[in-house]
């Protein structure tokens, strides 16, 4: 039933253009077919439901090819260009947590990208020490398989909305993408941003419901969702004629059903094959290479990465390097590098439609086009969407300065921030109102506390304030970021979630059950604003079990004024060392964030109040030393004190408080020039 349900909104747009109602008898027999692993418009075609007219010539089977409305419209271009059959350039993308790079390591293995015998840690594509322990994708990375003479170069991006701009970019470098989608949650909100982003580019789609091994798994609701997701991005008839795959990412599984998998990724292979475009390249043009991505050696300088969209790039070549028509440069590639399998491997000569390294030229950036020095044109630049979320960075002032780390002028700062602008495009720094304050935009508070992370990994000592929405102002109109948040919470919590986001000025959307699991999913339309520290206290009340997910929406009339914290910081009176017996005392006004003999100043934050507005206490209290002796002394019991992490200090803090963080350290305190103005 639920799944005729699905069917029938699925086609409602197309039946509705007609004029003529979809019979229950279509939805039946379309159910039957998907159900056998045809994808959702093939099945709603054959089954003859009135209305949905394919725009192309009549294909049989399941067709995934470009639409020929569309090569008769550019017909003199692709006179032009021709295919190579032996490359397929694809990004995979999906939600957080939906098992993209899970996947990828069973792609891997199944090349035979490693030996029998090697040693392949979990997650071998997220690298960095940070994606490791957080357990996440940061940043895009490439490799490359070969299936059958066929060079498959695949791109793993993140799934948090806060580095969408890691995903939009990396999709300049491929012809098609893996959407993969959980077979419980279904489409997500990063799943929508990632699938607008592909269809605005043109790209084909091989959808992978992945988890299906999963025993709550619904594979029937997840296609229906997904096929309506690509109706209401205004997908095209043939992108919405996408081909489906079953997959279990952790067991190295696929199949066209998902009652029968085959034993390995075989199916999924020839899926990429079949389904993904060849790059259409214009071989005996002038070279153009839109650069997509750049790394750092220690020996080779900077490299930049990207597809070669024309011509042939040689090593030693002299080539041009532009921006505009206007900004041009010329530069030489001194060593050349495709990828292959799991590193890159030093080639003389790249043709068109192939992904590669190039490096030579210390100065590029994302964005560049690297062209034939006499004819070259630049390609477009690549277009990013805007920051939502700004953080003011300024020096260490606290008495501990200079303890831990190397790095903590203002001069070593600046530095550092500009330099995170040529690989991070979504990231913007500008100069604050004094000479030691600097504002950094992203997309998120998550974007700027990986570098804020980054950066005292690498021995930077400084101050953060607190995460600020950034507003608009259109016809003098106040304007402020929404985002679409959904929340998966146990049904017996409900009720506390949806009070704490209507407390913040969110809408409801949407609300419906997950499975058999007990859980429910609700969509809000919630101001960015509400947004901040809002995590925590969704924990909070869910006892630890609500999933979070949020995705920029658009800019909305301002919402009113938030209530983000309700109670008031607990404050150092003096610099010393915190004593058992004066935290004894002081636990009875709140929760503490220190423990006995813990080295802290005038001004740092020590603890939570338990009422609103700060209370100074004397936490370096020592008993005093009288010649009267008690028959029994007293037993000093302490609470724990809280542990905050990076994340938790930026989402507590407020206008008038700052976090110092050091390479060892991560402390709060009170901002001495607010406190001075007040």
């Amino acid at each position: 039933m639920e799944m005729a349900m699905g069917f029938g909104s699925a086609v409602k747009p197309y039946a509705s253009a007609a004029g003529s109602p979809v019979t229950s008898t279509a939805i039946r027999l379309s159910k039957e077919m998907v159900g056998r692993g045809f994808s959702p418009l093939v099945a709603v075609r054959k089954c003859g439901c009135p209305g949905v007219r394919s725009r192309s010539s009549p294909r049989k089977g399941i067709s995934c090819s470009v639409s020929s409305a569309t090569e008769n419209t550019a017909s003199e271009k692709k006179n032009q260009l021709v295919t190579r059959r032996d490359v397929r350039n694809i990004a995979i993308v999906a939600h957080v947590d939906h098992g993209k790079t899970t996947l990828v390591d069973a792609m891997l293995r199944q090349a035979k990208v490693f030996r029998d015998n090697q040693f392949v840690q979990e997650r071998v594509m997220d690298s960095n020490d940070l994606e490791r322990e957080r357990g996440i994708t940061i940043l895009s990375k490439n490799t490359s398989i070969s299936y059958k003479d066929t060079k498959i170069n695949i791109i793993d991006t993140p799934g948090h909305s806060d580095f969408g701009g890691e995903v939009e970019r990396v999709l300049n470098m491929v012809e098609g993408v893996l959407l993969v989608v959980d077979s419980v949650e279904g489409p997500m909100p990063q799943t929508r941003f990632v699938l607008k982003k592909a269809l605005e580019f043109g790209h084909a789609v091989v959808v992978v419901v992945n988890k299906i091994d999963r025993p709550s798994a619904r594979p029937d609701f997840v296609i229906n969702s997904t096929f309506e997701l690509f109706i209401e991005l205004n997908a095209t008839d043939e992108q919405c004629d996408f081909q489906a795959i079953y997959a279990s990412g952790i067991k190295g599984k696929a199949g066209l059903s998902p009652d029968n998998l085959a034993d390995d990724l075989g199916p999924l292979f020839e899926t990429i094959i079949r389904c993904i475009p060849e790059p259409s390249i214009d071989k005996d043009g002038a070279l153009q290479m839109l650069v997509s991505n750049t790394e750092y050696d220690g020996h080779k300088g900077r490299i930049a990465i990207g597809r070669l969209h024309a011509g042939a790039l040689q090593r030693g070549m002299e080539v041009k390097v532009c921006t505009s028509e206007d900004a041009c440069r010329v530069g030489k590639v001194s060593e050349l590098f495709v990828y292959e399998n799991f590193s890159r491997v030093p080639v003389e000569t790249v043709e068109a439609g192939d992904i590669c390294a190039v490096c030579g030229i210390s100065d590029i950036m994302i964005g560049e086009t690297i062209a034939d020095k006499n004819t070259g044109k630049p390609l477009p630049a690549i277009k990013i969407e805007e920051p939502t979320v700004k953080m003011a960075f300024s020096i260490n002032t606290s008495p501990f300065v200079g303890r831990e780390g190397k790095y903590v002028t203002s001069r070593n700062l600046r530095d550092r921030l500009y330099r995170e602008l040529e690989k991070n495009l979504a990231m913007k720094v500008d100069d604050g109102e004094t000479a030691d304050t600097f504002i950094v935009s992203g997309r998120g508070t998550l974007h700027i506390t990986i570098l804020i992370e980054n950066m005292r990994r690498e021995g930077y000592e400084f101050m953060v304030g607190p995460p600020k929405v950034i507003n608009k102002r259109v016809d003098d109109k106040l304007l402020e970021p929404f985002e679409i948040a959904t929340v998966e919470v146990p049904e017996e919590y409900m009720g506390a979630v949806v009070e704490l986001l209507g407390k913040r000025r969110g809408q409801m959307c949407d609300m419906q059950g997950l499975g058999s699991e007990g859980t429910s999913l609700i969509k809000y339309k919630i101001p960015t604003r509400g947004l901040l520290g809002l995590r925590n206290s969704m924990l909070t009340v869910s006892r630890g079990t609500a999933v979070l997910n949020t995705v920029f929406d658009s800019y909305g009339p301002w919402a009113g004024d938030i209530s983000t914290r309700d109670q008031g910081s607990l404050v150092a009176f003096e610099d010393g060392n915190t004593t058992s017996y004066a935290l004894f005392s002081a636990q009875e006004r709140g929760q503490m964030f220190v423990s006995p003999g813990t080295e802290v100043y005038k001004g740092q934050i020590v603890g939570i109040h338990q009422r609103p507005g700060d209370l100074s206490l004397n936490v370096c209290k020592k008993k005093a030393a009288t010649n009267v002796r008690s028959n029994k002394e007293q037993t000093v019991v302490l609470d724990t004190p809280l542990t905050y992490s990076l994340d938790d200090c930026i989402e507590y803090i407020q206008e008038d408080e700052l976090v110092e963080v050091t390479p060892q350290s991560v402390r709060m305190c009170k901002n001495p020039k607010i406190v001075k103005k007040k």
